[in-house]
């Protein structure tokens, strides 16, 4: 599960320039506005986790090390129980009213094995009357085509260095649908680049609903965007809200 994208402190720094708080951000926020506690199961830099500990109990999991350092620097760090484990087989002892797993988390999980393991969990880790929500990429739009240099060029602002370049590339493996996407941030001046490749995976809706079957979730609604549409085939998001069964 190691990924240099976001245990390598040289590319964590773009992290937050990359993945400014959009409208996942938005909706969970509101999601969130009257439950008294969250599991926020890869939490990365810890956005999400730092505004919603300003009126409620909040605990962030992350596997990253580079990751946490700058969650637990960030304004509203200090209310947040910041926790490295990997959210395949965390076991914190305690639930939440609300479980939640955004900004695509879900995907780093390759195998079914591994997608099955997250779903429980989010099952051991939730309040009787809680509710759940993540995100995955709808494999029906087919994203990773727009990830070639040509089309992900873009310049980024980094407070530091300037002006930084930065593109991606991709392979897909079609007998399992692993999309293998690098990025690249070119310095400015010294012409240095940093790369990282990573791997996703885009699992079908059935094949979640499936497994949250499975593991003793119930699905109560399926959006398709993070404006609240419902899912349709063509929608670019897989976004199940449930509880346990």
């Amino acid at each position: 599960m190691t990924d240099h994208l976001y245990s390598d402190p040289d590319l964590v720094q773009f992290y937050d320039i990359e993945n400014e708080a959009g409208v996942d951000f938005d909706y969970c926020v509101g999601f969130a506005k009257d439950v008294g506690s969250v599991l926020d199961l890869g939490c990365g830099t810890g956005q999400l986790a730092a505004a919603l500990a300003d009126r409620r109990s909040v605990t962030g999991v992350d596997p990253a090390p580079a990751m946490l350092d700058i969650a637990r620097c960030r304004a509203g760090g200090q209310r947040v129980d910041w926790v490295e484990a990997d959210a395949r087989n965390v076991r914190l002892g305690r639930r939440f009213d609300l479980v939640l797993l955004t900004g695509h988390a879900f995907q780093v999980f390759l195998t079914p094995e591994d997608r099955e393991a997250v779903l429980a969990t989010i099952a051991a880790h939730l309040a009787p009357d809680g509710r759940f929500i993540f995100d995955t990429r709808n494999p029906a739009t087919e994203e990773w085509l727009e990830w070639t240099p040509e089309r992900s060029q873009r310049e980024l602002g980094h407070p530091g260095l300037g002006t930084v370049r930065a593109w991606n590339d991709f392979r897909r493996d079609p007998a399992t649908g692993v999309v293998i996407y690098s990025t690249h941030y070119e310095i400015p001046d010294s012409g240095r680049v940093l790369s990282a490749e990573s791997k996703i995976a885009f699992p079908a809706k059935e094949s979640l609903a499936q497994m949250l079957d499975e593991t003793g979730l119930v699905v109560e609604e399926w959006l398709g965007s993070w404006q609240g549409e419902p899912y349709i085939e063509t929608s670019p998001e897989i976004i199940p809200i449930g509880r346990l069964r």
